[in-house]
């Protein structure tokens, strides 16, 4: 018991497991669309394309997330708009995009002297470093990205698994994909602190595709993903404290060793069935 509780007689590990919980929950849950729909270049594109906000809202003292949303956003947007008005491919557009603007910001952070955050912290994550005011403001942005999914869930759902029969049905598809895009991009600026740029990825995707192994309906698919996400944020915060890791890196190993467990899993209960 001991060993459970020694990490939070500091308050520090308390904001830390608050975020690494909210992103848990929030991530997967957001990635039980992008599983279905095919959107982990999407993801990962969003991810890197926030670069340049990040840079530049450290520049101005403001805090990451406040130059994270707005690019965020405004990447989601730009890559539909791309996609539908020059004819170029959506993972075309993406992929221009993706590596344009992480350049920027790459160039950016190269030629800023003094500035206060290191390139480490923005691509593995600084969960430890979290203060309550970024505590606020990723459940505050958590909470929003959770209703504006239910308040668009049926929709989204029809749109996600017969685009076709939504279009006929008269629901506005392009409108609800942008939708998606926004919230995808909230739930990115989210997980950003707890994984960095590089592995929030794997808090979107790992966690619903394991629950996709388990559970075959997509709502209680959801469900057990915000579960299996909320615990692996916990395991790979006790690894951070008492291993002296990153807390993206340790995220990630728990997290893809359940994807492993369940496959296992799934496969010997397939083999005796």
């Amino acid at each position: 018991m001991e060993i459970l509780l020694e990490p939070f007689q500091f308050s520090f590990m308390v904001r830390a497991l608050i975020v690494s919980v909210a992103v848990g929950i929030i991530a997967p849950v957001m990635g039980a669309y992008v599983v279905s729909r095919g959107l982990a270049l999407m993801g990962d594109a969003l991810s890197h394309a926030v670069l340049p906000g990040i840079v530049l809202a450290v520049l101005l003292g403001l805090s990451p997330i406040v130059g994270t949303i707005p690019m965020a956003v405004l990447m989601a947007i730009l890559i539909g708009y791309l996609g539908k008005r020059t004819g170029l491919s959506e993972d075309t557009a993406i992929g221009i995009l993706f590596v344009g603007l992480f350049a920027l910001g790459l160039a950016m952070l190269s030629i800023s002297r003094g500035l206060a955050v290191r390139l480490e912290d923005i691509l593995l994550g600084q969960i430890l470093g979290v203060s309550w005011g970024d505590v606020a403001s990723t459940v505050g942005l958590g909470i929003l990205a959770l209703l504006l999914l239910y308040a668009f869930h049926k929709e989204l759902v029809f749109a996600t698994f017969d685009p076709v029969g939504a279009r006929v049905a008269g629901l506005p598809t392009g409108f609800l994909d942008n939708v998606l895009l926004v919230i995808l991009a909230l739930v990115i600026v989210v997980a950003l602190q707890a994984v960095g740029i590089i592995l929030v990825l794997a808090m979107l995707i790992v966690p619903a595709a394991t629950a996709r192994l388990l559970v075959r309906r997509f709502a209680p698919s959801m469900a057990v993903g915000a579960l299996l996400g909320a615990g692996i944020a916990v395991a790979g915060l006790y690894l951070s404290f008492y291993l002296n890791l990153p807390s993206g890196p340790a995220m990630t190993l728990v997290a893809v060793t359940l994807f492993a467990v369940a496959i296992a899993v799934r496969r010997r209960v397939f083999w005796h069935s």
